[in-house]
């Protein structure tokens, strides 16, 4: 019984772990998208030239 219990727990981790996995993808996916955005749809400075959107 205990051997049974110790599959399903390790069962469930290992699902558990997969969907972080899987989302933690889509979320560097969508944030890589939006940093590829910010280098094409850059702000225009106050001198008129275009700057940086980010401040590093």
């Amino acid at each position: 019984m205990g051997l049974l219990l110790l599959v399903l727990l390790l069962a469930v981790v290992l699902f558990g772990l997969g969907f972080a996995v899987e989302a933690l993808w889509w979320i560097a996916v969508i944030v890589l998208v939006i940093w590829l955005l910010g280098f094409i749809i850059r702000p225009v400075g106050a001198e008129g030239r275009r700057g940086r959107w980010y401040r590093w």
